[in-house]
């Protein structure tokens, strides 16, 4: 339906009033890598390997804003930035219609000026160069310079219950990403998960002392 027909109003489909996971667990996640969180929250929650960092070191690590938007168009992420809160981590899907620019510098710019934690989108971005200049954390499937459109009467949805590959994002999830890619842990599970993390990190830098004293993994794990 165009613009043209009727323009939808997008308060309809936004929710604004969740629970988000807390600032502390935030903060707490943040020393762990994606692969070791989502091992520690029993091997759940990782989202489409695809989804790589659009620059090295970017890392993202906050609150799910979750937003479906329509296939090659991108009018729902720019609601999206104005209705997260700063820490907050955009979350999108896009169907399938992977193959558009749904990002670039000026949404970049203006999710620093609010202060949002970062893009991850299941889907393509562009302005690579000025996207790592600009540092603003996005990770992406990949390059796209195919331009989206601004259809007003296309309906999307903010904080509803997302699916992204196998795992169904929820809004206040907590969303973690680095270079090896990106997990959501649900937010009831969050607490738990982050201890078993750090406990898990833990035990890995002592199997490490151990290797570099001579043991091997067949030893220290009992696989002999």
């Amino acid at each position: 339906m165009s613009a043209d027909n009727q323009r939808l109003d997008p308060a309809g489909t936004t929710q604004l009033d969740f629970d988000r996971v807390s600032a502390a667990l935030v903060e707490s996640a943040r020393a762990l890598p994606s692969a070791t969180l989502h091992e520690a929250a029993g091997k759940r929650g990782a989202l489409p390997a695809a989804i790589k960092p659009v620059a090295p070191g970017f890392k993202v690590c906050g609150a799910a804003v979750t937003v479906h938007a329509q296939g090659g168009d991108n009018l729902w992420l720019h609601r999206a930035i104005y209705a997260a809160q700063p820490g907050d981590v955009l979350v999108v899907s896009v169907g399938d219609a992977y193959e558009y620019g749904y990002w670039g510098e000026v949404m970049s710019t203006a999710s620093q000026v609010r202060q949002l934690g970062g893009l991850v989108i299941d889907g393509c971005v562009r302005d690579r160069v000025l996207l790592e200049q600009i540092g603003f954390p996005v990770f992406a499937r990949g390059l796209a310079i195919q331009g989206t459109g601004k259809d007003f009467g296309a309906r999307g949805w903010i904080n509803a219950p997302t699916r992204v590959g196998n795992t169904t994002v929820h809004a206040g999830d907590l969303i973690v990403g680095d270079e090896d890619g990106v997990v959501c842990v649900a937010r009831q599970q969050a607490a738990l998960a982050i201890d078993a993390g750090h406990a898990r990190e833990a035990a890995e830098a002592d199997q490490l002392r151990r290797l570099k004293a001579g043991e091997t993994t067949l030893g220290i794990f009992g696989w002999q």
